[in-house]
């Protein structure tokens, strides 16, 4: 064992992990069953078989032998060497982490005794997962010290295969004291976040910033606000949280001052799009847009920052801000994000700019990969659209729905591994072209492809509120004004808030007048407190003033001056 260790300081990794091959060889060969269990602790052999064991992967992987090192490992903890528990522990932690983060792909285990209901690993994840897991019990235990680390790498290789939910349960059983109650609720907040349960992950960031536990903590804080920003009922919570943050901030690097500006800018925005007053929601507006401009200043290339920035001029109807904030952010992605290409051409689209903004979307499709185009190609459909090229818009929602399937057959054979997102992001996006297909369709006055369309909708969503929507412009085009409103009144039954809905049948229920007009009053009202800038609500708010005579024609006047506006600067598709 010493030479072996005076390889090693030598550099010559592989004569030393082949010399402490030789020791394990002849240990095993004298004793196939293993060390007697009563064999001294204190013993020179024993103490020798350690190091040995511990020693010889670590060589292998110096060496540059990384299966060598895996058959290592394995063998160590399969091996009954009667190694001490925390020498197991540490075996494992290493195994683990080797496969983790070593960079190469093993075979699974081929063990030699397996019982038939026991769970053998296919891939370096799953090994180090099954790893981690005991040694997480252990800590529970309390047969070996606690680790913080583990916590992490279990963490990281959950989340790698989209498996957060268990490593909270494996946190939630630890006894109490084994980690701290702040981290222990930080660590669960992360993987409720992850799982997309983001209220119960809010839950608990509020029990850390309870008076009883740590009010100050900033990463609480700015984790709270994060999910806050992002949900218009809690928006106001994100504000205050954001601002708890920046009133916490002390000595801290501007880079943290920075990300609290940020987050609070998009609590902002928020919160402005759901405020009913006018100069309230100015208000908000304009604060959210200070906030991101300062966030800016400090983290001027942050990517992030500059596209929230774009998406609140556009929102604002402040095109040329937005525009140039676009450009630059394809240009310090390198044309890398399709996020950042769509956000540019629907700028162009509000100009009015379609030829321009087509040709963005074609450069996009240049540079993005086969499987990536999906909404690519769905917002040159809707340029195409709106420049009354609907043949072209048919050709191109027939090679998204080619790209849809091709995705499917890749979930299917497990190509794609994050399935779940992935196939609820395309059933989304089938739904939409499906969708707009028979709007396009109802347009050309082709019924029968659209009623096609529709029963693919059908299909794949039956109570959507889009599907039942599509069915009644159809009637309504048909001159079957009852079934549309029948339609209308499904879909918002689905779903209350739908606005095309909510417009659609308005424009029903005023052609019947009587008593069905207040009712379609208040569905133009919601849609407008639902979406400002639907165009097509204020219209019809303005026809709807003008078939009352108690309503003056300034009144009528100003809704139609508002969609007008509107319609000038309306993108094809909503920026957010």
């Amino acid at each position: 064992f010493l030479k072996a260790k005076s390889l090693e300081h030598l550099g010559r990794f592989k004569e030393a992990a082949q010399l402490c091959s030789i020791i394990l060889d002849t240990v095993e060969s004298a004793l196939p069953k293993g060390l007697p269990e009563n064999f001294g602790a204190d013993c020179k052999l024993q103490e020798t078989l350690n190091k040995a064991v511990e020693l010889l992967p670590e060589l292998w992987k110096l060496a540059g032998f990384f299966q060598e090192a895996i058959s290592s490992y394995r063998r160590a903890l399969v091996t009954y060497w009667n190694l001490g528990t925390e020498t197991v522990a540490k075996i494992q932690k290493a195994f683990a982490t080797f496969l983790l983060y070593g960079g190469c792909d093993v075979d699974p285990p081929n063990l030699r005794s397996q019982m038939d209901a026991s769970f053998i690993p296919r891939n370096n994840i799953e090994e180090a997962i099954l790893l981690l897991l005991i040694l997480l019990r252990k800590f529970a235990l309390k047969k070996v010290e606690w680790d913080q680390s583990i916590v992490d790498h279990l963490t990281f290789a959950l989340s790698v295969s989209g498996e957060l939910k268990a490593v909270a349960r494996q946190v939630e059983e630890l006894l109490p004291g084994v980690i701290e109650r702040k981290e222990k609720y930080y660590t669960l907040a992360l993987c409720y976040l992850g799982e997309g349960d983001d209220l119960v992950a809010l839950d608990f960031l509020k029990k850390i910033l309870s008076a009883r536990e740590d009010p100050n903590c900033l990463k609480a804080l700015l984790l709270a606000s994060k999910i806050c920003g992002d949900n218009s009922v809690h928006a106001e919570e994100g504000v205050s949280f954001a601002r708890r943050a920046l009133a916490n901030l002390g000595h801290r690097c501007n880079l943290i001052g920075s990300v609290a500006n940020f987050l609070l800018g998009i609590s902002l925005s928020t919160l402005a799009r759901s405020c009913t007053s006018d100069s309230e929601r100015n208000t908000r507006q304009y604060e959210a847009l200070m906030a991101l401009d300062k966030a800016g200043k400090i983290m001027q290339k942050d990517c992030k920052i500059i596209y929230y920035l774009s998406l609140e001029y556009a929102d604002q109807r402040k095109l040329d801000a937005a525009l140039h904030y676009a450009k630059l952010l394809v240009k310090l992605e390198a044309g890398s994000n399709v996020k950042s290409w769509i956000l540019w051409a629907r700028i162009l689209s509000a100009q009015k700019s379609y030829l321009d903004a087509e040709t963005i979307i074609n450069v996009a499709l240049d540079q993005t990969g086969k499987w990536d185009q999906g909404e690519l190609m769905q917002t040159k459909a809707r340029i195409q659209i709106a420049q009354g090229q609907l043949k072209n818009s048919i050709e191109t929602y027939t090679q998204l729905l080619a790209v849809i399937q091709l995705r499917n057959k890749s979930i299917g054979s497990g190509i794609i591994l994050v399935k779940d997102q992935v196939g609820k992001n395309d059933m989304n996006l089938e739904l939409e072209t499906w969708h707009d297909l028979s709007n396009v369709y109802i347009s050309m006055s082709q019924w029968k492809d659209a009623e096609v369309c529709l029963s693919k909708l059908k299909n794949i969503r039956p109570f959507s509120a889009s599907r039942w929507h599509a069915a009644g412009r159809l009637y309504e085009a048909k001159g079957l004004q009852r079934e549309a409103l029948v339609a209308y009144r499904n879909a918002l039954e689905v779903q209350p808030t739908h606005v095309p809905s909510l417009v659609s049948a308005a424009v029903v229920l005023v052609k019947f007048g009587g008593q069905s007009v207040g009712i379609a009053r208040s569905f133009l009202t919601d849609a407008l407190r639902l979406d400002r800038t639907n165009y097509a609500a204020w219209f019809n708010l303005g026809v709807f003033h003008l078939s009352e005579r108690s309503k003056s024609v300034t009144e009528a006047a100003e809704c139609f001056q508002a969609a007008a506006l509107l319609e000038e600067s309306a993108p094809v598709e909503a920026f957010r």
